[in-house]
């Protein structure tokens, strides 16, 4: 069983604790509000998970993620996805040379903006599904093969993908499958009056915030390996697994009629992780149930697809996470 035990791990964690202090801060001088999606990526980016984002235009999701890899010094490409948008624009292609001397003619790899730490995937659902699936094997495998060569990924590898809820017409929703690939689904909502208030005024004048860089890629891989040393009791393991089997089909009776299809063991493992990261996150060596509640939402909302029956009633998947919740 991991543990935290030695006072290299326990230092590593309180240096990690700082760290994430020091990150939020940092994003603090350009994100106004916004704190449970910054909170919500963070946990992703260390428990190594991606996130897929959604909301209206306008709502600095682009403007999160440059800034988060600028704060922890990552490298970053944004692919803004289209309906004519191949996968070798994502993975790369290979190009003819010629070499000037001998004047012989070869193949050489050049690797698309998939090869960076972060990668913002605007609008995932825009381009056709031969392109999304592209870019979600490389977030399974983290490697690309090429022309039968294999290209292995930067490590860290974080992959953040936005949708529009609003523009439908001509997009190409992601299969469930797919969408079980993301840690989490995320909901960014508008600002409050007084923090609209805050942006206006930030954005409309000449002050531009000077961003330190708070750690470094070899810091988040050690901080990313101590996630999976953090111990967690068998209760709260019992209850993630629990409330993910009452996601199912036929688990519970009073909701059989709701639930077309439920989350699987992937929905099991990202609540482990997630809480944690979220604990170690917090200054302590163990997550609680609360911790695991805390994820229920991201983790679920986009794992359970409702019956007809439910849609006819207006129960989405988040109203059926709400009455889980009470019954388990």
């Amino acid at each position: 069983m991991s543990s935290i035990d030695n006072n290299k791990d326990i230092k590593l964690a309180e240096r990690f604790n700082s760290s994430v202090k020091n990150i939020k801060n940092e994003l603090a001088k350009v994100i106004i509000g916004q704190d449970e999606i910054v909170n919500d990526l963070l946990v992703s980016l260390f428990a190594k998970g991606h996130s897929l984002l959604i909301g209206v235009p306008g709502l600095a999701k682009t403007l999160i993620i440059k800034t988060l890899a600028d704060v922890v010094d990552l490298s970053f490409n944004r692919i803004q996805f289209t309906p004519d948008l191949m996968p070798s624009d994502i993975t790369g292609t290979e190009i003819i040379e010629e070499d000037k001397a001998t004047g012989k003619r070869s193949f050489r790899y050049v690797k698309g903006p998939i090869f960076s730490n972060i990668i913002l995937a605007d609008e995932i659902n825009r381009t056709p599904p031969k392109t999304q699936s592209a870019l979600l094997e490389a977030m399974q495998e983290q490697k690309v093969t090429a022309v039968g060569n294999v290209y292995e990924l930067p490590n860290p590898f974080f992959v953040l993908a936005t949708q529009n809820p609003i523009e439908q017409e001509g997009t190409y929703p992601l299969p469930e499958a797919q969408l079980d690939r993301f840690m989490f689904n995320l909901w960014l909502t508008y600002p409050s009056v007084a923090q609209e208030k805050e942006i206006i005024k930030s954005t409309t004048s000449e002050y531009t915030a000077k961003l330190n860089k708070v750690i470094n890629k070899d810091e988040i891989i050690l901080f990313q390996e101590l996630i999976r040393k953090v111990p967690i009791a068998d209760n709260v393991i019992e209850y993630a697994v629990n409330f993910v089997n009452a996601t199912r089909k036929g688990s519970i009776e009073k909701l059989t009629n709701l639930i077309n299809w439920g989350a699987g063991p992937r929905a099991t493992q990202n609540l482990v992780l997630a809480a944690k990261t979220y604990a170690i996150m917090n200054g302590r060596f163990t997550p609680v149930i609360d911790d695991i509640k805390k994820f229920l939402i991201p983790v679920l909302r986009h794992r359970i697809i409702p019956s007809f029956n439910a849609e006819a009633e207006g129960i989405n998947s988040v109203e059926i996470v709400r009455m889980i919740e009470k019954l388990v």
